[in-house]
């Protein structure tokens, strides 16, 4: 069985959104194309309450600045996925009447939650392993936003967890913060992710 994990395609990370990714609108037509190949169909979408702690406002502090949490290192980012916003919303066009499932991560207000798996600490999980494991699903197909932070994270605790993982990176769009697009793709190799 064979799942296609569609990570945070939603207002706020598409042009015109809170944490714009270029281009992150272009790649919903070929994603929705791509969704009869598939045994099963997964959305992640990020959740935040107002005052996030991952939120740069949170703390007086600019937008990209790096800060220590007690789970390690955060970035801080502009208020973006606020729940219940149109930014949090998925994008317009995104077939979300396919979805088998839809995972919201970063709910808790004080860590982030880039992996469709786990929050930030590593540990604390979302409950989406469990739902594969229960239908049988071993093989994931990571496709969305953004390939360095949240689809980066997904792939990385998906092959962690033993499940072939493949990140589409043609179906992808970075924030490429500081050379992170790179490290991404290096660390995911490293993990056993498949990047085609």
């Amino acid at each position: 069985m064979h799942a296609l994990i569609v990570i945070d395609v939603q207002n706020d990370f598409c042009p015109g959104g809170a944490l714009a990714v270029a281009e992150g609108d272009r790649i919903v037509p070929p994603i929705n194309a791509l969704m009869d190949d598939f045994d099963a169909i997964i959305l992640t979408q990020d959740w935040h309450p107002a005052g996030h702690s991952s939120f740069a406002t949170s703390h007086n502090a600019d937008p990209m600045t790096l800060i220590q949490m007690p789970y390690g290192p955060q970035v801080l980012w502009p208020d973006h996925c606020v729940q219940g916003s149109t930014g949090a919303q998925f994008h317009a066009d995104l077939n979300t009447t396919r979805a088998d499932l839809i995972i919201r991560k970063g709910h808790n207000p004080a860590i982030d939650s880039y992996s469709a798996f786990f929050e930030n600490d590593h540990q604390t999980p979302t409950g989406l392993e469990g739902y594969l494991r229960t239908r049988g699903i071993t093989d994931l197909t990571f496709v969305g936003l953004a390939t360095d932070f949240c689809v980066n994270y997904s792939a990385v605790d998906a092959a962690r967890l033993g499940f072939a993982a493949t990140v589409r990176l043609d179906l992808c769009r970075a924030i490429d913060f500081d050379g992170s697009l790179e490290a991404a793709k290096t660390g995911m190799a490293k993990a056993g992710v498949t990047l085609v």
